[in-house]
């Protein structure tokens, strides 16, 4: 993992340990509790956007762009500055330096829902229920909305959401006689019939990589991590996790998958030349298909994602994140303004017609949305196996509130079972005793 995330998980240390020594379940910020109705109106909202002033975004999402350029077209007296201060993990470091500083916090920053819940704790991010944003549930997903909740307080409003699906390259299977899985029991044949008929071919890669084993594990209805404000559990021995490790480690084990990282562009050319068979991964993929791997326009489609057990209809988000009003921002009724606009109105469609796959249960639902025919997948109407997916994510998922740290330290513990004779267990058990350790040592209980 990248020395940012690493950076901003150490800059955000004395950070977590105030919000765990401040002790309880309370995460209400300064700017109202969670329990109460809204302390600020809609009206005094729109009050404040036709007044106008400065907004300071930090975001790296493309689609953004237009969304600032027609919200400042309806909100001529407001001036949005939208700055990328880098993606993900490098964002988090500047942010994390800004909060330490006390200096130069944007009013809004792009988090991602794996990290949200430690920003949250940490007391960085505004409790939008001030505002009345819980009345916007029905509004998303379950998914991206239960992802912005942490203990009854809601810390952004969903921008986008990672569904999963299988993307398959069709002419590989084709050729090899395979069938789509539809279990990852078949799934594992399916990979054992194509490396035998082409060793060169691989049913998928992967070197290890935290997001995707806690997304397969959320999809087998795993809940490795439990937390009630600063008391933590984490268990990689539930029927969940252990259903993954059990058909991962057979991929590991017998050479099953390609040595290659995602997002190397060795990925890439294996996708277009059809030695990587298929991805899974989240609905917002298609775009990166189109323009990193145009050698496979055609030849590959979507599909549900296997089932850990036959008969199921289960599915997991990967990626995705929100927009939240950080606590130290000047110009909170402004930034909920945009919010609002950018997340739950007219930016909506903006972003989808950018490509964006969207978070609002309205346009999952929208006929020519669901109609829409993907050119890269031989004309195949995407978006129909995206929204079902978007349907069926599993409940009850937490990620810690120091994710942004243990998926940093993710491959030098559960990363070593993919280089070496580690096994998958017992690297998810180094993954967890070091993650454990960290949270103890800023102040949570883990156990």
């Amino acid at each position: 993992m990248s020395r940012f995330i690493k950076v901003a998980a150490a800059a955000s240390a004395a950070v977590l340990a105030l919000a765990a020594c401040g002790g309880g379940g309370d995460d209400s910020s300064s700017s109202g509790s969670s329990g109460g109705g809204a302390t600020v109106t809609d009206a005094q909202v729109e009050d404040a956007l036709q007044k106008g002033g400065t907004l300071t975004v930090w975001a790296w999402e493309p689609t953004l762009k237009d969304v600032v350029t027609k919200f400042q077209a309806k909100y001529p007296n407001v001036k949005v500055d939208l700055v990328n201060a880098g993606t993900g993990d490098k964002q988090y470091t500047a942010l994390q330096n800004a909060i330490a500083a006390g200096k130069g916090v944007p009013d809004v920053g792009q988090i991602e829902y794996y990290a949200l819940p430690q920003f949250a704790i940490g007391k960085a991010l505004t409790n939008l229920n001030s505002y009345g944003a819980e009345s916007l549930k029905a509004d998303f997903n379950p998914g991206p909305w239960n992802s912005v909740n942490n203990s009854g307080g809601v810390y952004g409003l969903p921008m986008d959401s990672g569904p999963m699906a299988l993307y398959y390259n069709k002419e590989v299977f084709d050729k090899y006689k395979i069938e789509v899985p539809k279990t990852w029991t078949e799934y594992l044949e399916a990979a054992r019939k194509l490396h035998k008929a082409d060793p060169k071919v691989y049913i998928t890669n992967d070197t290890g990589d935290a997001g995707l084993t806690t997304s397969l594990i959320w999809q087998a209805g795993g809940k490795p991590y439990q937390v009630d404000g600063t008391n933590v559990t984490i268990n990689f021995q539930d029927a969940g996790s252990q259903e993954f490790v059990k058909v991962w480690q057979t991929l590991i084990s017998e050479k099953l998958l390609a040595p290659i990282s995602s997002w190397s562009d060795q990925w890439f050319q294996g996708m277009g030349n059809g030695s990587i068979a298929t991805v899974a991964t989240g609905a917002w993929m298609p775009a990166n298909f189109v323009t990193s791997a145009p050698a496979g326009k055609g030849k590959w489609r979507a599909a549900e994602l296997p089932q850990w057990q036959a008969g199921q209809n289960a599915s997991a988000e990967n990626g995705g994140s929100a927009l939240s009003i950080m606590d130290k921002g000047a110009n909170k009724e402004l930034a909920y303004g945009f919010l609002k606009y950018a997340n739950d109105g007219d930016g909506v469609q903006i972003r989808v017609d950018g490509g964006a796959f969207p978070a609002t249960s309205k346009t999952l639902a929208d006929p020519k949305w669901l109609g829409d025919e993907f050119e890269y997948f031989g004309g195949q109407k995407a978006n129909e196996i995206f929204a079902k997916s978007a349907q069926n994510v599993v409940t009850g998922w937490s990620y810690l509130p120091f994710q942004v740290y243990s998926n940093s330290v993710f491959n030098d513990t559960a990363g070593k079972a993919y280089v070496s004779n580690t096994t998958l267990a017992d690297g998810l058990k180094a993954w967890q005793d070091q993650s454990a350790k960290y949270g103890n040592e800023q102040g949570f209980t883990v156990k």
